[in-house]
């Protein structure tokens, strides 16, 4: 069904949605959600497009596009932590925003092309078989989403920070009594988040689709969303499903010459399809049976942190 150079390019396209389904994972991990993500990334896609093109650099774009990414994660946090007000309605504001307001000021970049991201092969790796066209004849920033996922996931599970990033997110008042500075901590990791949310914008449109239009990310970042909660909110799961909604896109493009009549139709499929999964995965009769089988349930089942959406006082 996939050929080698179909793969290689599911690959290539899932680094933008790995970069920022991390620093979605990264910050709802740490209690916050950032539900700015798709007026986040265009935005931060605008900026990198405009830093790489006006200086001629593309490897500008991308610290652009992160502090972008950040500056609207830390207004998230302030209004979650500092105001009190609802992370949701915050983030929903904040989506509606950004979005406007790249297309507003994006509108003069329209039609125009930075330089992209160039190819760079993996000396020596590049020739074995299969995994060397799949995996080591991309570019740097596709090798980078691929060690950020890693990264992720080793600091989560394998170090002391992370399990201090998982306290504050499932047990604040906890991690406080322990002398963790929960709020300081919440504002770095939605700020780092943030910065991955950033990139992956940026990743769009100096690599993935080369150049600036109103639509840039595609709306990817409500994907990102239902992808972090398939994923169970970790790292390695998270990236299997950026993968899995990448492969039923080609693979619902590859039918489009079979189908000609459902070209518009056909695009669009592996959305529902994300969403349906999300449901079959947090359906209650499901999460029942796979408390019979602890190692399914490892797998399958999605608890989201126990503290996340909530904001800690300290008294």
């Amino acid at each position: 069904m996939f050929d080698t150079a179909t793969i290689a390019t599911i690959v290539a396209g899932a680094a933008p949605l790995l970069f920022a389904a991390m620093g979605e994972t990264i910050s709802e991990k740490a209690g916050v959600i950032n539900l700015s993500v798709d007026g986040s990334m265009m935005l931060a896609a605008l900026a990198g497009f405009v830093a790489a093109f006006e200086t001629g650099s593309v490897w500008l774009g991308f610290p652009a596009a992160a502090a972008v990414g950040m500056l609207v994660a830390l207004v998230v946090a302030f209004g979650s932590i500092k105001l009190s007000l609802n992370q949701v309605a915050v983030g929903f504001v904040l989506f509606a925003l950004c979005t406007q307001l790249s297309r507003f000021l994006g509108s003069s970049y329209v039609g125009r092309l930075p330089e992209a991201v160039p190819a760079w092969d993996v000396p020596l790796l590049e020739s074995i078989p299969f995994f060397g066209r799949v995996l080591f004849q991309q570019n740097l920033m596709v090798y980078l989403s691929i060690l950020t996922v890693i990264a992720t996931y080793v600091y989560m599970y394998r170090t002391r920070k992370g399990l201090e990033l998982q306290g504050i997110g499932e047990r604040p008042e906890a991690a406080h009594a322990r002398g963790i500075p929960v709020n300081r901590l919440r504002y770095f990791y939605t700020a780092l988040g943030g910065a991955l949310i950033g990139i992956g914008g940026a990743a769009f449109t100096l690599d993935v689709k080369l150049g600036w239009s109103d639509r840039p990310t595609l709306n990817f970042g409500w994907i990102v969303l239902a992808i972090v909660i398939f994923g169970g909110w970790h790292p390695i799961r998270v990236a299997i499903g950026v993968l899995l909604f990448g492969a039923l896109q080609a693979y619902a493009l590859n039918l489009i010459p079979e189908f000609p009549s459902l070209s518009q139709v056909l695009p669009s499929i592996p959305f529902p399809l994300m969403i349906l999964a999300l449901v079959i995965v947090n359906w209650k009769a499901l999460l029942r049976w796979l408390d019979r089988y602890p190692w399914l349930r490892a797998i399958l089942r999605s608890d989201p942190p126990t503290a996340i959406g909530t904001r800690f006082e300290v008294n």
